[in-house]
């Protein structure tokens, strides 16, 4: 009976905490779409909190209605796939031998991928690397190859993989099968979890990068729509020159933040409820088992 009174105050308490969290982590999203839909007068005053105050949707109207702001979005879509590909392709190559208590030398590898977690070249020898040395300036390969493997994902795919009954991979020998063999025809198949996880990482953080293109891509027509949106908050592209007309401009300057912000999330908000059950299971075993 205490024990039963225990757990059912547990389970309350734990409930209304994770329902302020929610509340907490939802709110921002939440007044930004809001924002974002509401005229500049009620911005300005402040009027705004949860729900559209003189609802409008003229910021939207104007840059979804620029052809431009499709051809962006493609790039993003490009550097996002590729990017992510590569990323969980090269992640799960380097962490499968690095998985192998037997594998000669693994403890001297691992040790080189843990340094790289702490330590960096920094920013200068990096954009010389691959502006100058590579000569990757200007081209997708500047934006996917830098960050393509990352030693938390490494770390973690290892884990993973360490955690998989080596009785799959002596029967996938039995039937004849190399280690290349076993790898692609067994372990990947059992590893959704943690390549979802680690796509779900990359994924986000490609959508999301504006920085490296703003180093590396010089022709604005190869921008992704993260690097696009954030010149325009920075008035870097005025509403003028997004095809506002001038009793546009007041009512753009007032939510272009908040629309750009939406704008950029909203696709990455409707791809994780499919792959949820896959990321709890992937952080869950790889965090933990091993």
């Amino acid at each position: 009976m205490k024990r039963s009174a225990s757990f059912s105050m547990f389970t309350i308490v734990n409930g209304i905490f994770m329902t302020l969290i929610v509340i907490f982590t939802l709110y921002p999203f939440v007044y930004l779409v809001a924002q974002s839909f509401s005229s500049e007068a009620a911005i300005y005053a402040g009027k705004v909190t949860l729900f559209p105050v003189e609802f409008t949707t003229k910021t939207y109207e104007v840059i979804l209605s620029k052809p431009d702001f499709f051809h962006y979005y493609w790039n993003t879509i490009v550097y996002s796939v590729t990017g992510t590909f590569i990323a969980v392709a090269a992640t799960a190559v380097m962490s499968y031998p690095l998985s192998k208590d037997k594998l000669r030398l693994n403890k001297f590898f691992i040790p080189f991928v843990l340094f790289t977690m702490y330590f960096g070249g920094g920013l200068i020898p990096n954009y010389i690397l691959i502006a100058k040395t590579l000569e990757l300036r200007d081209t997708i390969w500047a934006i996917v190859i830098p960050g393509a493997i990352s030693a938390f994902n490494v770390i973690l795919m290892k884990t993973f993989f360490a955690s998989l009954p080596y009785e799959l991979e002596e029967a996938g020998r039995v039937d004849g099968l190399g280690v290349f063999g076993i790898f692609t025809r067994i372990i990947l198949p059992l590893s959704k979890p943690i390549l979802v996880t680690i796509m779900l990482f990359v994924m986000v953080g490609m959508w999301n990068n504006w920085f490296g293109p703003s180093l590396y891509l010089q022709s604005k027509e190869k921008w992704p729509v993260a690097l696009y949106l954030k010149q325009i908050i920075d008035n870097a592209v005025s509403p003028t020159e997004i095809g506002a007309s001038s009793d546009q401009t007041s009512q753009i300057a007032a939510s272009i933040k908040s629309t750009a912000m939406v704008l950029t999330s909203l696709p990455i908000i409707c791809i994780y409820p499919f792959v949820q059950k896959y990321f709890v299971q992937g952080m869950m075993i790889g965090a933990v088992k091993g």
